[in-house]
């Protein structure tokens, strides 16, 4: 792949100022759906770079193409929201919004994205059209969507993706083949009782008896009414409920979210829930509704753009950089729906500094921004190579 070597060069004279607009982007975090300073940053780097730029594709999104206007389309898609969380990594260029922070990476996958569009825009030519998708909304799930109806997806023949770590050392880049990541749904859970006084709850109905009931009893009924090949995970983080202290509840609302990988059984869990949980409070003289709202379909890597990209990563990086993602994550990813009109991977990036790196999605998360030089890399060479294997 000597043919490669020659744009990629570039990136030892580009990164100095990638790196400051990534801290800049830390400093500015904006939340999903509102991400208008962001994606107006990012649509003037790509002016000046001579992309083609259109500015609010779904909403906030950007998209931005180079190459000739005929032929195949291969795209690189990359998020751009931050997340409602406290920052309290102590950093200098940490968040300046309260309550405001990149805990999931994405300020990394925005600037990844624009480290791409230099180097491919330093070609005299391309041997196919290029399209980047800069996404807002991923942590809400509805980002993705937006763009796919604006027709971001459309004509399409590939589709790249990467997503930070922290489980993996910043320069090591995770690959799997199929399943990467879960078919999620929310759900709510309406429990309706009858409120009477605390001294006497026989003469009532207890909500929060019913919603306890529910929380727990939901756990069993999956480790043996389900197939247990199959991991299903129903996870509650809020509960509301009750009036005051000396008053039997009459209404207790549940949320919480479903996680599956297999696309079948997620077709069913819906039913299942509602038939379980009826069952549940009808036992106890109460009532329930039951609503679902599906968050996002798993992402299936496609197994020629997987070999692809892990063939240029090894190129770029060694084989010992490399590394199989051994198992599928429950977390869930917007990028599925993008999947369901063009084939597409999703690469892993390790972002863990030597001391480590706190989760995704907590106010200590850290990356070690060495990973940034590691990402663009290795999806501009993905990109050079596809448009070698398909281009006209």
């Amino acid at each position: 792949m000597d043919v490669l070597s020659s744009p990629l060069d570039r990136l030892g004279q580009e990164l100095p100022e990638l790196l400051e607009l990534r801290q800049h982007l830390h400093a500015h975090p904006e939340l999903s759906g509102e991400e208008h300073q962001t994606a107006a940053l990012v649509a003037g780097e790509l002016r000046s770079l001579g992309w083609r730029v259109q500015e609010g594709v779904g909403r906030t999104g950007v998209v931005a193409e180079l190459g000739p206007n005929q032929g195949p389309i291969v795209g690189l898609r990359v998020d751009m929201d931050a997340l409602p969380v406290e920052e309290r990594t102590g950093l200098p260029y940490a968040s300046k919004s309260q309550g405001v922070m990149h805990a999931c990476g994405h300020d990394l996958h925005t600037c990844t994205g624009l480290g791409v569009a230099r180097l491919l825009a330093a070609l005299p030519s391309l041997q196919a059209r290029v399209r980047l998708l800069f996404q807002p909304a991923e942590e809400i799930a509805q980002g993705a969507i937006w763009m796919r109806d604006a027709g971001a997806t459309k004509g399409l023949d590939a589709l790249f993706g990467i997503h930070v770590v922290p489980n993996l050392p910043a320069g090591i880049v995770g690959i799997r083949r199929g399943c990467l990541t879960a078919a999620a749904g929310e759900l709510e859970i309406l429990v309706r009782g009858e409120g009477g006084h605390g001294a006497r709850p026989h003469q009532s109905v207890d909500a929060i008896w019913m919603a306890a009931k529910v929380v727990t009893e939901l756990q069993q009924a999956i480790s043996r009414r389900l197939d247990a090949l199959q991991p299903v995970v129903v996870s509650f983080g809020k509960v509301e409920g009750g009036r005051a202290f000396n008053v039997i509840a009459d209404q207790v609302r549940l949320l919480g979210t479903v996680r599956c990988l297999d696309l079948d059984q997620h077709a069913m869990l819906p039913g299942w829930i509602e038939d379980t949980v009826q069952a549940i409070c009808a036992g106890c003289g109460g009532s329930a509704e039951v609503r679902y709202r599906c968050i996002a379909p798993p992402v299936d890597n496609d197994v020629a753009l997987t070999n692809l990209l892990e063939r240029c990563a090894i190129d770029r990086l060694g084989r010992d950089r490399v590394v199989p993602v051994e198992q599928p994550s429950l977390g869930a990813e917007d990028f599925a729906e993008l999947l369901r009109d063009v084939p597409g991977m999703m690469m892993r990036l390790g972002v863990a500094g030597p001391d480590g790196c706190a989760p995704l999605h907590n106010g200590a998360f850290a990356l070690d921004d060495t990973a940034l030089a590691v990402g663009i890399e290795v999806l501009a060479a993905t990109l050079l190579a596809w448009m070698a294997e398909y281009g006209g």
